[in-house]
């Protein structure tokens, strides 16, 4: 399994990234996807995840209505777009295979992550 994140990096509060996930070395389209965020003071966060065909979607309350999850199959990526970003969304952000829905004791089949950081 290998999933590698894109799209991090340095926004002001009020502004918008949005984040990918290439997956390979699984069957992407029969899994969940998920996206867990990780900061110093908080721990892991779950965020979002969306079914294996796109159809369902949930998300953190922290984040719902600023972030939108979404996928394509044929290109075997996630997404997460986020807008109206706050100082408090500043976290590494994770693609996670399979399906999370509350914050994870410890990581999983995960990428690398990458860095958001929101700050004016």
């Amino acid at each position: 399994v290998q999933l590698v994140e894109s799209g991090g990096g340095l926004v002001q509060p009020g502004g918008s990234l949005r984040l990918s996930c290439v997956a390979s070395g699984f069957m992407f389209n029969n899994y969940y996807m998920s996206w867990v965020r990780q900061t110093p003071g908080k721990g892991l966060e779950w965020v979002s995840h969306i079914s294996n065909q796109g159809m369902w979607t949930e998300y953190a309350d922290s984040v719902k209505g600023r972030f939108t999850i979404s996928r394509d199959n044929a290109k075997n990526t996630v997404y997460l777009q986020m807008d109206s970003l706050k100082p408090e969304d500043t976290a590494v952000y994770y693609c996670a295979k399979g399906y999370y829905d509350s914050n994870p004791a410890a990581r999983g089949e995960w990428g690398q992550g990458t860095q958001v950081t929101v700050s004016s």
